[in-house]
């Protein structure tokens, strides 16, 4: 996949900072304003395929199918409303197989998900940012419109619903394929904390990465090269950015503490008995 016209190659923290908050001085007001949204991933190898496209097969056929049950099964443990979007982003937070993709606000938080898991340290990492600002501007009249009137860039199920209440009428807003932003409500701390919002495309069978292919001037690519992931995670943790806080919980808790003392190689378990955490 042609994709190196648009890579970053960084060889250390400090250019891997200035890839972080590149193009985010906004001259109109004189500030530092992200027009990006960042996900990051273990291995550079890895594209931006989602859950529903994971499973394989005739997939497509099965997003309606999965949904329905999920609400049919769901309203005991959950009341997100009649909004097929409500839906759409709790079973995407509980691990149903959806057209969604996990995003943030964040590049630190993009940061950590590249870096948190141990067993992909020998492959380099990478984090894909897309300008979510302009991607905007690149959608159906209606839905471009109703994101001017509202003064935002990304919708909520609220703005999203008076336009579209179905996957399948979101479909039929446009022949061609199109990328647009979802907020998700606050379903608990979590989303919060890791200042989350989701993409789709308006079919199941939409690929982004190769939407981004033909849109190349909305996105970027970071490639973080396996020696420097150590380093990375060392600072996030110092930076605390990690598993306790973006995932409030004990389960959230064990995990940090499980990689915050795990060895790295030529290490032993002895090596960090006086590995303190602060506090």
């Amino acid at each position: 996949m042609p994709l190196s016209a648009n890579d970053l190659h960084v060889t250390s923290w400090a250019d891997l900072q200035q890839a972080l908050f590149r193009d985010t001085w906004d001259g109109r007001i004189g500030r530092f304003r992200s027009p990006f949204v960042y996900r990051g991933l273990r291995s550079s190898n890895w594209l931006l395929t989602t859950s529903l496209q994971r499973l394989g097969g005739e997939y497509g056929q099965l997003e309606n199918h999965l949904l329905r049950n999920f609400r049919k099964y769901g309203r005991d443990f959950s009341q997100p409303g009649a909004s097929v979007w409500n839906w759409l982003a709790l079973a995407q937070h509980h691990g149903l197989p959806t057209r969604l993709l996990d995003w943030t606000y964040s590049p630190y938080v993009a940061l950590h998900f590249a870096t948190d898991d141990l067993e992909a340290y020998g492959e380099d990492g990478v984090i894909w940012a897309i300008n979510y600002v302009l991607a905007a501007e690149s959608l159906p009249p209606s839905l471009r419109e109703a994101l001017r009137a509202e003064g935002s860039n990304v919708f909520t199920p609220e703005l999203l619903e008076p336009l579209c209440n179905t996957l399948r009428e979101l479909e039929l807003l446009r022949d061609e394929q199109f990328l647009l932003f979802l907020e998700p409500p606050s379903l608990d701390a979590r989303i919060v904390h890791q200042y989350a919002l989701f993409s789709l495309m308006n079919t199941a069978k939409a690929t982004l990465h190769e939407w981004l292919e033909q849109h190349p001037e909305l996105y970027f690519r970071i490639i973080i090269p396996a020696h420097l992931k150590w380093e990375i995670r060392d600072k996030l943790d110092q930076a605390n950015i990690t598993e306790r806080v973006l995932f409030p919980g004990l389960g959230g808790l064990s995990r940090w503490l499980h990689r915050h003392y795990t060895p790295t190689p030529g290490q032993t378990a002895t090596d960090l008995e006086d590995d303190q955490i602060p506090g």
